[in-house]
């Protein structure tokens, strides 16, 4: 079910803590150019990658479920093909506690993703930069 600018605007002013899935900071890809904006907007990132290590000079972690206790993650973000969402969103849900929502850039779209967090209560957002949306929402 889409959010209103207002939700989201909600929903962002609530996180601190985004973990990031398919992080990397290969110069020029949208993963790193959103990483580094929402770093410049003073939220705490959690890079996850299967392989990279030390994204943006962060401990990057392999999945979610690697995540240490610490940190409560407050949302999660997906940079990944739309067909490993849905095991992705598989992955988040057994976060404890659950993220805030679940968040799918620009071209990524998953309908099981969506049901999943859905049934689950957990907002899934897909097919919409982060980006873009959070920075209207604080401008001017």
């Amino acid at each position: 079910m889409p959010l209103s600018d207002a939700e989201i605007k909600k929903l962002l002013s609530e996180i601190k803590t985004i973990a990031i899935i398919g992080a990397k900071d290969k110069e020029g890809q949208p993963v790193d150019r959103v990483g580094r904006y929402l770093m410049a907007q003073g939220y705490t990132l959690i890079p996850i990658h299967p392989v990279r290590q030390n994204v943006w000079g962060l401990t990057t972690y392999q999945t979610v479920n690697d995540l240490p206790e610490g940190p409560v993650v407050d949302a999660v973000v997906l940079f990944r093909a739309s067909e490993y969402c849905a095991a992705h969103a598989r992955e988040v849900l057994r976060m404890m506690p659950l993220p805030k929502f679940f968040w799918m850039p620009e071209g990524i779209f998953c309908p099981e993703s969506v049901k999943l967090m859905d049934d689950a209560g957990m907002p899934a957002l897909p097919n919409v930069s982060i980006k873009i949306e959070h920075h209207p929402l604080w401008a001017g």
